[in-house]
């Protein structure tokens, strides 16, 4: 059998009941203190270190999360969700951390009080179901997708709190003309994959300004041979997947040779293969080919000759995107080459130095299905965070335009939904109604803390935003530069709905999750010393005692 057999021994560590309960509780607040001072637009940046010697300067809660080791199995879990956060809706790392934090944080009273699990849990469920629905009948508004400037406005208030807002008129404009570049629409099924088609090139140098977004593809590339065209407008592209040398053996060969001439006579069968390769190439004409394998300096040479440019050894993913760019089709062998496959919407192919390097834009693109976005900057930290912000601030598009409904942000939905939930509160009976109500009380959390980050006076200002909500005012929320009360309607502070549902249901749910947690048994390894003598007081004399 494998995996690990956990037998109840003298040196088994268990530990159980309620102690676990509020171990759990006590990890995922002190992981929830980590990130508390990384929410909105005062937060503070942390510096990571690796132990290869790097640093890490960021205030992306999954990015601080990412890079610290943590022992306790509760605070392990905490971290997971804002790495669930961050693929789902690529917004709201933090938020989701604080929040789980903070329901884990009210349930403790009603364990000290003994009351069961399973009561708390139900109260929990029945908060969180409420809570999507108010967030979704009563909080949300219809946002139109065709208009820029509402847009704009809602990628603003997603960077308002990250490092780059200092550029972010122009930050959003990227993030929006990229999202928008790589929307495929297809039998009424909407497709927007920015992992694979918006990819971001990082060059150290120049500054920010001089950043934009390709309508094309940019690859870190230079023309295998110095004879090569390096600027021509309206190319024929030609992808390929195979080799532009000679095939060696898959296996071992051999081969005898029993006169002089045979051995001639394989190099010129060697020769005879690439002169082939190059002729079918050269046959539809192109004027760049770009190939993920090698291409040899024969290959060059009869290229060269045709006034073809070849680049070589390109990546996977880079090919797939230029495919999408320029509407060529990716070739695998050059025998199968038609004129179809042959990518003409590329206005233009040029190789650029910046710095030190050479770069190949495939540019100018007709209707390019995939872009690539340039950033610069002054150093590769400083590069390494704005392209943190931005894959932010395009998940945040990207959830517009697939579900176009937006609540206020700065602390003002969760305010709703506290003032909503403690009303529903009232109507209950039973022993439910006051851990229903800690849910509320939890979601007050995040205006909390962004007053917190901004200096402001915690207790007064809450107090006042709870009596704005009570009288009506639902859009009412904290502006996180001032730590005062403010309208975001008037502010244009807006987060998609699809990073508020999720932010809510998992941190509900992972807190729900621990709380069912009453038993740790862990199975460690035997230190050295004599083992057949109990230790006292071991796990196995408790399991005795308690038999």
């Amino acid at each position: 059998m494998s995996g690990p057999i956990i037998v109840l021994s003298q040196n088994t560590k268990r530990e159980s009941g309620k102690k676990v309960q509020i171990d759990n509780i006590t990890a995922g607040k002190t992981v929830a203190d980590v990130i508390r001072t990384c929410l909105g637009p005062r937060a503070m940046l942390k510096m990571l270190m690796d132990p290869m010697g790097g640093i890490v300067l960021t205030n992306d809660g999954n990015a601080i999360l990412r890079e610290i080791t943590v022992q306790h199995p509760a605070a392990k879990s905490m971290i997971e969700i804002s790495r669930t956060q961050d693929e789902e809706v690529g917004d709201g790392t933090t938020s989701v951390i604080i929040l789980a934090g903070e329901v884990l944080a009210v349930s403790e009273p009603f364990l000290q009080q003994q009351m069961h699990p399973t009561l708390i849990i139900s109260a929990y469920r029945q908060a969180l179901e409420d809570a999507v629905t108010v967030l979704r009948d009563q909080i949300s508004t219809p946002v139109d997708v065709n208009d820029r400037s509402q847009l704009l406005s809602i990628i603003k208030s997603c960077l308002g709190t990250k490092f780059v807002n200092r550029w972010s008129e122009q930050a959003c404009q990227i993030a929006l003309d990229a999202v928008s570049t790589v929307v495929v629409d297809e039998n009424g099924r909407r497709e927007i994959d920015i992992k694979r088609y918006a990819k971001v090139e990082k060059v150290p140098g120049g500054t920010m300004e001089d950043s934009c977004v390709l309508r094309g593809v940019m690859l870190n590339k230079d023309v295998t041979h110095p004879k090569m065209r390096r600027h021509i407008v309206k190319p024929r592209i030609l992808l390929l997947d195979c080799n532009l040398e000679y095939k060696k053996g898959e296996s071992q060969t051999n081969i005898e040779i029993m006169k002089e001439e045979d051995f001639t006579r394989i190099l010129e069968l060697e020769e005879e293969y690439v002169q082939k390769t190059c002729e079918d190439i050269i046959r539809v004409k192109p004027d760049v080919v770009f190939t993920e394998k090698g291409v040899s300096d024969l290959a060059q040479h009869y290229l060269v000759k045709a006034g073809i440019t070849a680049i070589r050894r390109v990546r996977k993913s880079d090919n797939n995107r230029i495919a999408r760019a320029s509407g060529a089709t990716i070739v695998n062998r050059t025998d199968e080459i038609r004129e179809e496959d042959i990518g003409t919407k590329a206005g233009l192919f040029e190789i650029k130095k910046i710095g030190d390097e050479y770069f190949c834009f495939v540019v100018e693109c007709e209707d390019p299905k995939a872009c690539t976005i340039l950033l610069r900057g002054a150093s590769k930290d400083v590069l390494n965070e704005v392209e943190r912000n931005l894959q932010d601030a395009m998940n945040v598009t990207r959830n517009v335009l697939l579900e176009p409904k937006l609540v206020p942000g700065g602390g003002a939905s969760e305010m709703a939904l506290a003032y909503a939930l403690a009303e529903k509160a009232k109507s209950l009976t039973g022993v439910t109604q006051a851990p229903y109500r800690a849910i509320a009380q939890a979601l007050e959390v995040i205006p909390r803390t962004l007053a917190q980050n901004c200096g402001a006076t915690v207790i007064r200002t809450l107090t006042a935003l709870r009596a704005k909500h009570a009288t009506g005012g639902t859009t009412w929320g904290i502006n996180g530069e001032t730590g005062e009360l403010a309208d975001m309607k008037d502010l244009g502070i807006w987060d998609p709905l699809a990073v508020k549902l999720q932010v809510l249901k998992t941190a509900v749910e992972t807190a729900i999750l621990l709380l069912r947690i009453d038993d740790i048994v862990s199975g460690s390894k035997k230190k050295g010393g004599d083992s057949s003598a109990p230790a006292p007081g071991g796990a196995a004399d408790q399991e005795a005692m308690r038999e």
